[in-house]
């Protein structure tokens, strides 16, 4: 045994030799089982001695730590998780409660009102409701002229046909070719816009004699207006916005329900009464029209009334029958009043063309008009009708429709009609 250990403290000392790594495994298992078969030495009870361990003992122990380095595999620390306790939250010191404040009443929420479009102005109207009548000869007349510089005989032909198709009529046609022609020949127009403003001047001029709006004198008996026309051109709605708009102007209205032949007229006028509250003289379907206009004159003789519109049955001109019991209803009113009617007023559909001279020329001979209304005139490219009546017929034209609102009834005025027919701005 101790001859082992010599053996073994002569290979320590050797630092050349290099202890491989099965030799320290063999070294360490002898040295475990003669450690086992050794019985373990007495300790000595005295305290104060203290044992040196010897260069033997060293070398061993030096052996038996290399070895148990090599033999023992890498034990990594485990990885501990480390829970990190949260610090305390300190105690809040007891406070008051805070006072609630009383609940605000909060008001329901109101309903987006959407913002009313702008109301168009006169012009804008006028012009709007004859875009038809513009884009069919303003717009026809202005594409000649776009880059025309002289004037020729073609020019003053292609004139003359879109004149003709605004319906201008050929009388009021022929009389406005002479006068350009006339003017060109005596060199008072140099150049194509020139012409063009000239042109602008004769249909001007030719709506004078009609430019007569109507008046309402202060009287003391009413001032009474007869509606006439054919079926279908609007009597009915006239009148109603005839009542609203004389209300406006501070009259006082009754209307008279002489259309007793289609019992639709009788409650159409009653509702346009009921809107503007404006009383409506009525009798049954069928009754007498010159018997229900008799009592409206006597009913707004003694309300004092400002007004009286009395409607009428829509008739074609031509029915000489129907034309004579026109007559018999002047003839009764003049028995009251003898003056009256005070306005007979031709209503005509613009849409109709040139038979509205036809319209005109027969209810003239038949009652005498005194002034005409054009309906519709938004609704048709044929507004040169305009032009027509006022040079054949000479009748005031009171007022023009461009519209199906109460205000688009509008008293007609030359020089704003013109101007509107003309105008080539966007707005």
């Amino acid at each position: 045994m101790f001859g082992l250990f010599k053996r073994k403290k002569k290979k320590a000392e050797q630092p050349e030799a290099q202890v491989t790594e099965t030799q320290a495994i063999e070294q360490a298992e002898e040295t475990a089982v003669e450690r086992s078969e050794q019985s373990p030495a007495p300790v000595s009870q005295d305290t104060d001695t203290q044992i040196t361990p010897t260069a033997e003992t060293v070398d061993n122990t030096t052996v038996e730590t290399q070895a148990a380095e090599l033999t023992t595999p890498e034990v990594r620390d485990p990885v501990v998780e480390t829970q990190v306790t949260p610090e305390p939250t300190p105690k809040a010191e007891a406070t008051q409660p805070e006072p609630t404040p009383a609940p605000v009443p909060v008001a329901a929420p109101q309903p987006e009102v959407q913002e009313k479009p702008k109301k168009k102005g006169f012009f804008s109207r006028i012009k709007a409701g004859l875009g038809r009548t513009r884009a069919n000869l303003t717009e026809g007349l202005a594409s000649l002229f776009l880059g025309k510089k002289q004037i020729d005989d073609d020019l003053l032909e292609e004139i003359e046909t879109q004149l003709l198709v605004a319906d201008i009529g050929v009388e009021a046609t022929s009389e406005i070719i002479e006068r350009l022609t006339e003017r060109v020949q005596r060199k008072q127009l140099a150049d194509a816009q020139a012409l063009y403003e000239a042109l602008k001047e004769e249909l001007r001029a030719m709506l004078e004699p009609a430019n007569k709006p109507l008046e309402i004198p202060n009287q003391a008996s009413p001032y009474v207006i007869l509606m006439v026309g054919v079926n279908g051109v609007g009597k009915t709605t006239t009148i109603g916005k005839l009542a609203k708009k004389f209300q406006s102007e501070g009259k006082s209205v009754m209307l008279a329900a002489g259309d007793t032949f289609r019992a639709a007229a009788v409650e159409q006028l009653q509702v346009w009464g009921e809107r503007n509250q404006v009383p409506v003289i009525a009798q049954h379907t069928g009754a007498d029209s010159a018997s229900v206009i008799f009592d409206a004159i006597q009913a707004a003789k003694a309300r004092n009334a400002d007004i009286l519109i009395a409607d009428t049955a829509g008739r074609l001109q031509n029915k000489s029958n129907l034309m004579e019991e026109l007559k018999k209803v002047t003839r009764v009113m003049k028995k009251l009043d003898v003056e009256a009617p005070h306005e007979v007023m031709l209503v005509v559909d613009a849409g109709t063309g040139q038979n509205a001279l036809s319209q005109a020329s027969l209810f003239n001979e038949a009652v005498g008009l005194t002034g005409i209304t054009l309906t519709k005139l938004d609704g048709t490219a044929k507004g040169g009708i305009v032009f027509a009546l006022a040079k054949q017929m000479e009748i005031p034209i009171r007022f023009i429709g461009v519209g199906e609102q109460v205000d688009d009834l509008r008293p007609f005025d030359a020089d704003q009609f013109t101007n509107a027919l003309f105008d080539q701005s966007e707005s």
